[in-house]
């Protein structure tokens, strides 16, 4: 079987390729997501093997059609609109909350989530102009260059429950790694393009929405 490529089959998830990588790379400082589809879950599953790593970066698409379908119907040119695109992340947050099996462990993951977030460690956007469709994992050291080990993910996984091959039934996906200086390089400077464009999710937007999120699971139970 390729190591390059994985299909989130039995164990050959990304998952456990992200566990390989940062259990034997203790160097990675940087973590860059460039995904479609973002959702909270996903990440604290992550969380117990980013302990280390300082500076996470994550990119997440929107669904720009639906803001622009919003405009045009009163009758107005959709324009990159920083409160509708916080507006849209927020409504994604409640709903993945209130979709979650909700246990202690879940309310906690997502609390770290925010914490992250309000401490730096976590910096979100959301990229308001184009319908990313991309997937990209960047793993860097600080010092970045030719001489140093560092790896690119790319294919099909969003950073969710299913991309990443954790539920018990795991989407076919089909991912590859790569380990050339040459492959990272391109991957992290289309990354920086679209993270120049990208809006804020602020930590204070994130930590309403945990608060909304919680208060209305709460309520509803």
């Amino acid at each position: 079987m390729s190591n390059k490529f994985f299909t989130n089959q039995e164990k050959n998830t990304l998952f456990n390729k992200l566990t390989g990588i940062f259990e034997h790379n203790q160097n990675i400082n940087h973590f860059d997501v460039l995904v479609g589809y973002f959702r909270s879950s996903g990440y604290f599953k992550l969380r117990p093997l980013l302990e280390d790593v300082a500076n996470i970066r994550i990119l997440a698409g929107i669904d720009v059609d639906k803001l622009t379908q919003e405009s045009h119907s009163l009758g107005l040119i959709y324009q990159e609109n920083k409160e509708k695109v916080e507006q849209s992340w927020q409504k994604t947050f409640i709903t993945d909350i209130k979709q979650a099996d909700y246990d202690a462990q879940t309310e906690q993951g997502v609390k770290q989530f925010i914490q992250d977030m309000l401490s730096g460690k976590v910096s979100l956007k959301a990229h308001p102009s184009q319908k990313i469709h991309a997937k990209i994992y960047i793993f860097r050291p600080d010092n970045f260059n030719e001489h140093t080990a560092s790896s690119v993910i790319t294919g099909s996984s969003n950073l969710t429950d299913a991309g990443l091959g954790t539920q018990q039934t795991a989407n076919y996906e089909f991912n590859v790694l790569l380990n050339d200086y040459d492959e990272v390089k391109f991957a992290a400077d289309e990354f920086e393009k679209l993270w120049l464009e990208g809006v804020d999710i602020l930590p204070e937007v994130a930590k309403n929405s945990l608060k909304n999120a919680f208060s209305r699971r709460h309520n509803a139970l």
